[in-house]
């Protein structure tokens, strides 16, 4: 039993350490899609004015604390999707395409601590459990 429980922890753990090496080396086709995805948003909501489209470009700019795809000069164009700024604030308003890439490159170091510390108790209870196993064996044969 342990020794096919070690064998489908190894199995996960070399799952885990594929996805993440796929997901890490598609980092930047995911940006550019959700990029893409934001900039489609706006394009058709400023043809539209759809309250779907709206809550969706609300929600992305509220999030990420951002207005348009082109910093502060679309703010005027759709300023009731935009989060509400006072003074100075107004002038220093990032681009929604910046705040996306700025907030998958800040969260990538975290989903990787993250898989790093998973892979590392797993490493752990494959090795504990091969120990169990050997040392189960070794108490059997002196029996």
């Amino acid at each position: 039993m342990l020794g096919l429980f070690f064998f489908f922890l190894l199995l996960i753990f070399v799952v885990e350490v594929a996805i993440g090496i796929w997901g890490f080396s598609i980092q930047s086709k995911v940006v550019d899609d959700v990029t893409q995805f934001y900039k489609e948003t706006y394009n058709k909501y400023k043809e539209d004015k759809q309250e779907a489209l709206r809550e969706t470009l609300h929600l992305i700019q509220y999030g990420l604390n951002c207005c348009g795809p082109f910093s502060s000069e679309d703010i005027d164009t759709l300023e009731e999707t935009c989060p509400k700024r006072e003074g100075l604030d107004v002038l220093i308003t990032k681009s929604c395409p910046d705040a996306i890439e700025k907030f998958f490159t800040s969260k990538l170091h975290i989903i990787g601590g993250v898989g790093i510390g998973i892979g590392i108790i797993m490493i752990l209870g494959m090795v504990f459990s091969m120990m169990l196993l050997f040392a189960i064996r070794k108490s059997q044969e002196i029996v």
